[in-house]
């Protein structure tokens, strides 16, 4: 199922909520009516949640079905929202990178990192998100969080990712990567999608065309 939404009015769905394979992270000052629709595209029931006070969960929150990794600002009482729903959690430590969301790509199988992290900061992923770990960039964009997006079945890349970023990619997270777009033309797939296998929420802005790569690229209902 897709939803198309503007949350706080801002296209990006992906900077405010983060989905997994068994998990729906929304923020808190969500609109009753963005929230049923996110829950109906993913098939969970959301989680309010919020980091430093922050509403850009998805921005902060790199998450699968073992783990959670936030930024470092973190609060004890918002990392018991994670461990509650029965994940590891842990901080990312990393000042200029510590948006954990924006900076690490996973699924269930791998996770991909920025270039620049620290061999410390990986282990700690690799422990905490419980997949191999690799550093890289996409389409030259260190970000890896906002220049894809990853489920189970399938990753959505910048469009202008090479077929060597695509075979990287493939290897790293265990299933195909293709390129698309979100929100009319906008590369950065990562901060306009919460997705997992069910469905996906996307941004208000996003065409037909967008929707059918989306949907062939994740592997939604399949």
């Amino acid at each position: 199922m897709f939803k198309r939404l503007e949350p706080f009015g801002n296209p990006n769905v992906g900077v405010y909520a983060r989905a997994t394979s068994r998990h729906l992270f929304t923020p808190l000052g969500l609109t009753p009516e963005n929230i049923r629709d996110i829950e109906d595209a993913v098939g969970l029931k959301a989680i309010t949640a919020s980091i430093g006070g922050s509403e850009l969960v998805g921005s902060l929150v790199a998450a699968n079905k073992f783990g959670a990794v936030v930024a470092d600002f973190a609060t004890d009482r918002e990392m018991k929202v994670f461990k509650d729903a029965g994940l590891a959690v842990a901080r990312l430590e990393s000042s200029r990178l510590n948006a954990a969301g924006n900076n690490i790509l996973v699924n269930d199988l791998g996770a991909l990192v920025h270039p620049d992290l620290s061999a410390k900061a990986m282990k700690m992923v690799e422990q905490t998100l419980n997949v191999p770990v690799e550093r890289a960039a996409i389409a030259g964009l260190p970000t890896v969080g906002t220049a894809g997006f990853a489920t189970n079945k399938g990753v959505l890349v910048h469009p202008l990712s090479s077929e060597t970023d695509l075979a990287f990619v493939k290897k790293a997270l265990g299933v195909p990567a293709r390129i698309g777009t979100v929100n009319h033309g906008h590369g950065l797939v990562g901060a306009g999608i919460a997705a997992n296998q069910n469905g996906a929420a996307v941004g208000s802005k996003t065409t037909g065309i967008e929707l059918g790569r989306i949907d062939e690229a994740l592997g939604i209902g399949v």
